[in-house]
């Protein structure tokens, strides 16, 4: 036999070899997955996907939430967001409770996301029906699925994805009247995927008083453009009429001007309401309404971008109920000429202050990076957020960049930004003076500038 075909021998050996080893590991898991079928049964039927029924017992199937992880067929599933996070950190994801009004584009795909990513305890409210209309962009409902209760629909299917999973869904309408029913229970996290500015304000007004951490959705519809979704402060948000409409109703209905994270676009509307057609000449809008108030004429939408809002939506909460750190991107409405001023106003500091600019080690990106990311475009002494917009812009004027340790180059972990008079009552004071009156301040700029130098490597 040749040494070309003993090759060949070799090769499809070893290749039998380990398609029977992985064959064997293949009916290994299959034979304890068949071994666990009444299991399963038992947490479908908990859950009540089986019998249909709107609510699942009081208690997390057959296996307690604290004890999830330890079964075989949950680690695996949850495998990769346990590689990812740790086992530690992933615990806490599976022994939450989030709940999630408004079940549409936005809030099936988060929903969706959030089961998957293993939480334990799952309250979905929503009082409308899966419409033909909506497949467009709903995460889960099928053509066998309308007519059917947004809530049931969800439930249904996710009680097959992740059946450890406690699930209550409730056909209901969030006002005054349902509140203590539906934000009882402390949740740990509330998502706002609500389209009606009046039960939207009602919602996020109600979790601020009551302290319970919300994520709020702002407008989906009317866009195309997915690099344009940010995570900010209510105040930070822009191009959007229903963040505009909620920031006025909140602070002039219940004092509320800011503490609310939400997701929006940066994209103004490519799109405007259609206009609304009655069948008989006589019928007014009104008419139509499911519920008193809510909006009967229609939003074009592209389904992708509900469903990145609402994929956006999940991997915020998941990451805070992990407690997984990330900083999101400021919304800072500078350019770079804004960069260069700053810049510039740097080099002429330093010059007048230490007769030389040799020792600031900073081009105008990096300023982008510190003004931006460090300090989110405004005084280190005021991160209130109340200048966005056109005031951010005006608010340069003011600013500048100077040394927090003079002893120090004027570095990426080394640079504060600050108001013009802040610059020079700074530069007559000492660090250990600023941590002895000021010490939440003084903590405030260290932990910031660690940030840089653990990014810079430094």
């Amino acid at each position: 036999m040749g040494e070309r075909a003993k090759e060949w021998l070799l090769v499809a050996g070893a290749g039998a070899a380990v398609g029977a080893l992985s064959a064997a590991a293949f009916m290994s898991f299959l034979s304890r997955s068949k071994g666990r079928e009444g299991y399963v049964r038992d947490l479908l039927e908990s859950n009540g996907a089986m019998s249909g029924s709107s609510r699942s017992g009081g208690h997390l199937g057959v296996v307690g939430s604290s004890d999830l992880l330890s079964d075989e067929v949950v680690s695996e599933q949850l495998t990769r967001n346990i590689q990812f996070f740790g086992l530690d950190s992933q615990k806490k994801v599976t022994e939450s409770y989030v709940v999630i009004i408004g079940l549409g584009g936005v809030g099936s795909h988060a929903a969706s996301m959030l089961l998957r990513s293993g939480v334990g305890r799952l309250l979905l409210v929503d009082f409308d029906q899966v419409s033909l209309s909506s497949l467009n962009r709903h995460a889960v409902a099928t053509r066998d699925d309308v007519g059917t209760p947004k809530a049931f629909c969800l439930k249904k299917h996710f009680s097959m994805i992740y059946p450890e999973c406690q699930i209550e869904a409730r056909v209901q309408l969030y006002d005054s009247s349902s509140e203590e029913e539906i934000l009882s229970g402390q949740p740990d996290f509330v998502l706002d995927c609500i389209d009606n500015i009046d039960t939207k304000v009602a919602l996020l007004a109600a979790c601020t008083r009551r302290g319970l951490r919300v994520l709020s959705a702002m407008g989906a519809g009317a866009r195309a453009d997915p690099t344009r979704i940010r995570i900010a402060d209510l105040r930070e948000s822009s191009n959007d009429p229903l963040s505009r409409s909620v920031r006025y109703r909140l602070k002039k209905d219940h004092g509320i001007e800011g503490g609310v994270p939400v997701v929006f676009s940066l994209e103004k509307p490519k799109a405007k309401l259609l206009p609304f057609q009655a069948s008989k000449e006589e019928e007014t809008p009104s008419d139509y309404q499911i519920v008193p108030g809510f909006r009967v004429r229609i939003i074009p939408v592209l389904g992708t971008i509900p469903a990145i809002f609402g994929q956006v939506m999940a991997s915020y909460v998941v990451t805070q109920l992990a407690k997984f750190d990330f900083q999101t991107e400021p919304i800072v409405n500078l350019d770079l000429d804004h960069y260069r001023v700053l810049h510039q106003r740097l080099l002429e500091h330093e010059e007048l202050i230490y007769g030389t600019a040799e020792q600031v080690l900073v081009d105008a990106e990096e300023v982008m990076y510190v003004v931006k990311e460090l300090w989110r475009g405004r005084s280190a002494r005021d991160q209130s957020m109340k200048d966005t917009g056109r005031k951010m812009w005006r608010a340069v004027n003011e600013l500048m960049l100077v040394r927090w340790d003079k002893s120090m180059p004027a570095g990426v972990s080394n640079l504060i930004l600050l108001k013009f008079s802040e610059a020079d009552a700074h530069e007559s004071t000492t660090l250990d003076r600023i941590k002895e009156e000021e010490p939440e301040f003084h903590s405030m700029v260290l932990r910031v500038l660690k940030r840089a130098e653990t990014e810079f490597a430094l």
